[in-house]
Order: structure tokens, then sequence, then C-alpha cells
């Protein structure tokens, strides 16, 4: 039971919606092999702005349409955040769809204060598990990083993936963490950021995939406009886990809403 995974990491054209899926249509279309699931960055079509009036989408808007025609004409699974305005609020919402058109998401938890996201967005209160061909995926956005309780694994997933635009100048941090993010979980972890200058602050990809011991599988360093694949290895996956039971002795808590 293995999962293809592709990272698609690129250099996000500011505020452009329409230029960013033109690019992203003919990377996805290009891809060197077929895929179960597809993953961008975070607010993948237009950069990580607080001008929610300007690039807010709605749910049945040209974005989800863009990812919904993606996912049936290729069979695959699309995932990546889109700034999402519902019911008069704003969300960082992670969007998964199938192939059958089916749409789940994921509102990001932890907005980030010191880019001022907290006064654009509304977090999100809700922890997510998708199912990606008998794989259990957990959605996490960029900030979220930063807080283990958030995704700690109960036995609920099998691969977490962080969709982000990490600032190269904390590139050290998102290394760190996304590497102890899969210790301590035992879980596939997959980082998926974007590269390049926008508004000013500097992005340096390192998008990466790590394994369930927190080495690195494939990492796309400082490579603009690139796409990986990546296989996992769920029976390789499962064997560890029942050699090496750390979940057995985790601590009991629980997570306010």
């Amino acid at each position: 039971m293995n999962l293809k995974i592709a990272l698609i990491q690129y250099d996000i054209v500011w505020e452009d919606v329409e230029c960013n899926i033109k690019r992203l249509t003919k990377i996805i279309y290009e891809l060197p092999e077929n895929v179960d699931l597809i993953v961008l960055p975070e607010m993948f079509c237009t950069g990580f702005s607080m001008n929610t009036a300007k690039i807010a989408q709605t749910m049945d808007g040209e974005v989800v349409a863009w990812m919904k025609k993606i996912a049936r004409d290729l069979d695959v699974v699309i995932m990546g955040t889109i700034a999402i305005k519902e019911e008069g609020l704003v969300y960082n919402r992670a969007v998964f769809i199938e192939p059958d058109g089916n749409v789940q998401c994921y509102n990001k938890r932890h907005l980030f204060r010191m880019g001022k996201e907290n006064e654009s967005y509304t977090l999100g209160k809700e922890r997510k598990v998708f199912e990606c061909k008998g794989v259990r995926v957990m959605p996490q956005v960029c900030y979220d990083l930063r807080f283990p309780v958030w995704s700690r694994n109960k036995n609920e997933y099998d691969v977490l993936i962080y969709m982000a635009n990490w600032p190269k100048s904390r590139r050290y941090v998102w290394d760190v963490l996304l590497k102890a993010r899969a210790i301590e979980n035992q879980a596939f972890v997959m980082g998926v950021n974007t590269i390049g200058v926008k508004a000013d602050v500097g992005y340096s990809g390192d998008s990466m995939a790590i394994d369930y011991k927190g080495i690195v599988i494939t990492s796309l360093g400082n490579i603009a406009d690139s796409a990986e694949v990546v296989e996992i290895d769920m029976d390789a996956l499962n064997l560890f886990r029942e050699k090496f039971p750390v979940h057995l002795d985790a601590d009991e808590f629980s997570i306010q809403g």
C-alpha cells in the first residue's frame, strides 16, 4: 500500500490568480509520472497576502473549480490553501479535492500574528484527517508547524503535510521542526514551501519529504518552479510502528477548540 505524492514548489506571483493558475497547470501536466496526490504551497494562487478584499475566493469560485478540473482530468487528489470567504468571514483554508469532485477542508488553526494574519483571517477550530487510497493524511498550514500539540498523532494519521509560505530568514527552524514532527509522530512528513521574493519577504523553498525516523527522503532545495514525486512505503511505516510502539506510552491530553 504505497502512495505517490507530488510536491510542487514554485515562485508564486503576488496576488495574480490567473498567472499562478496558468503556471501551475503547466507544471502539473508536465509531471514525470502519474501520482496519487498533488500538494501545493500555502495560498498558492496569491501569495501570503492580507489583502483579503482583493484575493478572497468562494468555494464555488475559479480556483476551486480549477482544482476540481485538475483532479478530474488527471484522476488525482489535489490540495493547497486558498483565502476563502464564507458567511462574512475569511479563512486560510486547505482544500482537498478528489477526482470525483468531493471536497474536504481544513481551516488554518494558528494565525501568524507577527504578519497580522490574525487581523485578516479567522482561525480554524478543528483538526482534520483526510484519506487518500487508504492512507490517512493530516493537513497543517505553515505556522501550525510551531505547535506540536496540534499535530500530535494518536494513531490518527500516516502522513503529515505542511503547506507553507515560510520565510528564508527562518529556514533553519523549518528544517528542524519538520524533522521533529516526523520523529515524535512516527509519520511521514511533507513540507511544501514557496520560493522567491514576495512583498519584500524572501522565501528559500526547501520543500522536502521526511520519513518516520526523521531522515530526509528528498529535498527540492532552492530550485524554483519544480516538482518532486515521493513514494511512501506504508508497509515499512507499519512495521516500524509495530517494532517501536512509542505511541503506547504517550501522555493523554485533550485539545480545546
